[in-house]
Parts: structure tokens; C-alpha cells; sequence
């Protein structure tokens, strides 16, 4: 008698979740994830482009930041979405700094100062209890 060998993957480890959410392969998986989460909200996204997860300071003394996931749809939105398992005390707060990032890149400098900003929606994937209050800073999506 043969023995099949089955591999899993854990979705809530960092490797799990970008393997299965973060590669060209299984980008169907990512955009059926945040239909359910914001078509209604914003509308069906139909594609989307995978961007470079790692973010610059504005200079070298300042703080980087690297996203689990993050990407563009083809309305030019952005998306930023985090597995966090363990308790953070400032969680939101770093959140909202991450999306900072992706709101200061648009501001395209030119004669005009034309800020037409793209919106950015921040999906937070958590495995601890948070304190609901701290959810209204901003419009974050806590699953």
C-alpha cells in the first residue's frame, strides 16, 4: 500500500500567509479575500499588482517599514495587508504609519500641487483581542 504524504501550510505564519496571499500563483486567492472584505465598501477589484513590501525613511536616520503584502488594484488604490499574531501595544499606531508611506508617495510634485490621492486601506489579519476604542483612529480593517 502506497503512503501519500501531505504538506500544510500554516496561513498564520508569516511564510504561510505570503505563500499562499503573496505570490503571483495564488494572487486569486488575495483578490477573492478582499472582495469579501470591500467590494461593497469601494467596488469589485478586477487585477491587482503586487509592489515592493519594503519602504524607505525619508532618510536614513528615520524609520523603514515592510509590509506582509501590499499592492495596487487598477483604480490605482492601495492595499496593505498584516498578519500580526502576537499582542502590540501600539498596533494602530503603526498601521497608521504604514499607510502613511503610500499616502506621502503620492504627493507628485509638480507646478500645480495636485494631491489627488488614491485611497489606502490598511487590512490587519489579528490573533489578540484589541480594545475596540483604539479602532476608531482611523479607517483600518481589523479581521
Amino acid at each position: 500500500m502506497k503512503h501519500e504524504t501531505y504538506r500544510y501550510i500554516n496561513p498564520l505564519t508569516d511564510f504561510g500567509f505570503k505563500k499562499l496571499f503573496g505570490e503571483e500563483a495564488n494572487k486569486e486567492f488575495l483578490l477573492s479575500f478582499l472582495n469579501a472584505l470591500l467590494e461593497e465598501e469601494q467596488g469589485k477589484i478586477v487585477e491587482l499588482q503586487y509592489q515592493n513590501t519594503e519602504q524607505l525613511g525619508i532618510t536614513a536616520k528615520e524609520r523603514s517599514s515592510i509590509f506582509d503584502l501590499y499592492c495596487t488594484n487598477e483604480a490605482g488604490e492601495h492595499f496593505i495587508v498584516e498578519l500580526q499574531r502576537a499582542s502590540q501595544k501600539y498596533f494602530i499606531d503603526r498601521t497608521i504609519f504604514y499607510s502613511s508611506f503610500l499616502i506621502q508617495k503620492q504627493g507628485k510634485r509638480d507646478k500645480n500641487w495636485n494631491y489627488e490621492l488614491k485611497a489606502v486601506y490598511t487590512i490587519a489579519i489579528i490573533n489578540f483581542k484589541m480594545d475596540k476604542s483604539l479602532q476608531t483612529k482611523t479607517n483600518i480593517c481589523i479581521v
